[in-house]
């Protein structure tokens, strides 16, 4: 069993649309603290940590909007998985706009790094997030952090953990694409990270892809973190997100690929992001977000 560190980033500096903001409420309502500590886990609540709105920050350079607020905040955030890691802990993060993982991801980085140990990733999403503030075309920081982990972006994206990559892209796993911009398609070839989409999906099934990713995520590393991006579910199971793109990841589908990341025994951290209650029903994606932490940290069938 694990010991759990939970913690909110309240934020929607990164995204194009109000409300992811309110996720680690929305989550925190549902059953993920009393299903975790169900299945034997200790869970220690952290609370939220402070965070800017927009209306109060400035937005700063249009290709990197509002991210001084940003680095900022996942500076805060790496600090606080760092110290996780570091006491033998696994974070959990819920957002929040993706572009917290550059400081939840970075922190667990710096954890293992004077170990020598490198970190893998399995990056769940429709979308790359690999641009750059030069290839965004929006300039929403949310669809940068990868790139930033990976060494790629300005210094202040990409050193919040203090070292460049955090991540190193042979470790690093893209899973449920399906809407990538004509920069990121060109990125995801030059960084050479193995990308997994709905297509391959659809023709290799889930069980397969989900053992590959594991074992490229775990090949030479500490061990595997979770990025989740609830855009990467279909919007029929998951309406609740900024960006919904159609086409994606199944109920069961999403359920399997975190109960075999379970079933590896190397989830070291995982974030939840981009719920965002003003567009769900009757809170519909957090609960389902919260039933595949309990799928990730060991719930089964049997």
């Amino acid at each position: 069993m694990s010991a759990i560190d939970l913690v909110g980033v309240p934020i929607d500096l990164g995204a194009g649309r109000r409300g992811t903001d309110m996720g680690p409420s929305a989550l925190r309502l549902t059953s993920l603290v009393d299903g975790l500590r169900e299945l034997g886990h200790e869970v220690a609540d952290g609370g939220d940590l402070n965070v800017p709105i927009p209306e109060s920050s400035e937005i700063g350079d249009a290709t990197q909007r509002f991210a001084t607020a940003i680095v900022d905040t996942c500076s805060r955030l790496a600090e606080r998985t760092q110290a996780s890691r570091e006491a033998g802990r696994v974070p959990l993060v819920l957002g929040g706009d993706h572009s917290l993982s550059m400081g939840s991801i970075a922190g667990v980085a710096a954890a293992h790094r004077p170990r020598g140990e490198a970190v893998g990733v399995i990056w769940v999403d429709a979308h790359g997030d690999i641009n750059t503030p030069d290839t965004s075309p929006s300039g929403n920081v949310h669809g940068m952090p990868l790139a930033a982990l990976l060494g790629h972006g300005p210094d202040a994206l990409t050193g919040i953990s203090g070292h460049s990559p955090a991540v190193r892209s042979e470790h690093a796993v893209l899973l449920g694409l399906r809407a990538l911009d004509g920069g990121e398609q060109q990125r995801i070839r030059d960084f050479e990270i193995r990308a997994i989409t709905m297509s391959e999906i659809d023709r290799r099934g889930i069980g397969d892809l989900a053992d590959e990713a594991i074992a490229v995520a775990g090949a030479g590393t500490a061990g595997i973190y979770v990025s989740l991006d609830m855009d990467a579910l279909d919007p029929e199971v998951a309406p609740g997100v900024g960006t919904p793109v159609r086409g994606g990841l199944s109920y069961r589908e999403a359920h399997l690929l975190m109960e075999l990341i379970a079933q590896s025994g190397r989830l070291i951290g995982m974030d939840v992001t981009e719920v965002n209650p003003a567009l769900d029903h009757a809170n519909a994606t957090a609960a389902l977000a919260a039933g595949l932490v309990h799928s990730a940290f060991g719930r089964s069938i049997l």
